[in-house]
């Protein structure tokens, strides 16, 4: 089926993994009869209910294995914003009789960033921490930040843009020994670097599916033991009171399936193998017209996103429209306006301009990188 500028299906060469991911076909096998077959709710008591509560249990303990984390500690959510937004609003309204400041950086998520915002419109103090050129945080200035009110610490494990990985567990050091919770967006980086929960030691952990190759619309929560927080859906007593809600069991399911292939999974060094072959034919075809965005050690070895000098991210996209890959500006009314990642990290409007984010991920053939490794040089060097 054509699909314009003569692309067809078998041309197309997905690279936006940090979007979405597939579903894994286990995934889908193992969600399927609970499409279908077993049907009932998980708070009743009667027969129709009992596979129903060992399919949810099994998908905990799979987790909890993913994260070495207590199947206690896991609560399932829609999603990666629901976690977040649970994560600090919760947080917030649980703690701020200790305190009313929080703590972030300016290149989180949406999902962290907006409920920050939120609390700040009812009178809470927000610090949102620079980086630098990398993307990096920089801990003195995270303990400067800090005072006698500062109830909550919400840094993301790797960012989605550029795939710098936050050093989380020397945050956590400064965090714990002052009493501060610490939260964690571990969304981009569960099941492609290692993820320990009890090595990071942070308080609240956010999971999203359809990352993790599962479906959109499912992810967790992980709430470490004595951290005090509210619930963010108010209603039954489900998942121990914490989320109101007849539990999405397919997607639960297919979550824990994803994270019992992750676990099982080491993938990690082909992908990176892949992403280095990306960058050196990239980097040789464009020599100093193109350079890498994030930290070159410090980062997912999945995400590669970089900036083609004197071009714009939307003209590149247009001329490889067999190619599903994200640009980190915006072109309004001839006028370019960059992702606040990259503002963040200080990229000159020049630099900016011509970002594109490629990320690969479980299926992505070494094929597919030299063919669009080919695409793009042949269209856009000259």
């Amino acid at each position: 089926m054509a699909t314009g500028l003569n692309e067809t299906v078998q041309d197309r060469i997905y690279l936006d993994y940090n979007a979405s991911t597939p579903i894994d076909p286990e995934v889908l096998e193992e969600m399927l009869p609970f499409l279908t077959s077993y049907y009932g709710n998980p708070s009743s008591s009667h027969w129709a209910s009992e596979k129903i509560k060992v399919a949810i249990d099994l998908a905990r303990q799979r987790i909890g294995k993913l994260l070495d984390c207590k199947t206690s500690e896991i609560v399932f959510t829609s999603g990666g914003s629901e976690s977040n937004n649970h994560a600090i609003k919760g947080s917030y309204f649980a703690n701020r009789h200790r305190g009313n400041h929080i703590i972030t950086t300016k290149v989180e998520h949406p999902s962290v960033l907006n409920p920050c915002v939120f609390l700040e419109s009812i009178g809470t103090k927000v610090t949102y921490l620079d980086v630098d050129a990398y993307g990096l945080v920089d801990l003195s200035d995270l303990t400067a930040a800090i005072t006698k009110d500062t109830i909550l610490v919400s840094i993301m494990h790797a960012n989605n843009e550029v795939g710098t990985v936050q050093p989380l567990q020397e945050i956590a050091q400064i965090t714990s020994r002052r009493g501060i919770i610490l939260h964690t967006d571990a969304a981009q980086s569960l099941g492609k670097i290692e993820v320990n929960w009890d090595e990071m030691n942070v308080n609240l952990l956010t999971v999203a599916g359809h990352k993790l190759y599962a479906p959109k619309g499912v992810g967790a929560l992980i709430i470490r033991e004595g951290t005090e927080i509210t619930p963010h859906n108010h209603g039954a007593s489900h998942e121990v009171g914490r989320r109101a809600g007849t539990e999405n069991v397919p997607f639960i399911v297919g979550l824990g399936k994803a994270a019992d292939i992750a676990h099982r999974r080491n993938d990690h060094q082909e992908i990176q193998t892949l992403s280095n072959l990306f960058w050196k034919k990239l980097s040789d075809a464009f020599k100093d017209r193109i350079v890498r965005n994030g930290h070159p050690e410090k980062r997912l070895p999945n995400t590669l996103n970089v900036s083609f000098i004197g071009m714009i991210g939307e003209e590149i996209l247009a001329k490889i429209p067999e190619i599903a890959a994200t640009t980190g500006s915006a072109c309004h009314t001839g006028s370019i306006e960059m992702s606040p990642v990259l503002k963040a990290m200080k990229l000159s409007p020049e630099v900016a301009a011509g970002t594109v984010r490629f990320s690969i991920g479980r299926y992505t053939t070494e094929n597919e990188i030299e063919r669009a490794c080919a695409m793009i040089i042949d269209r856009i060097r000259d």
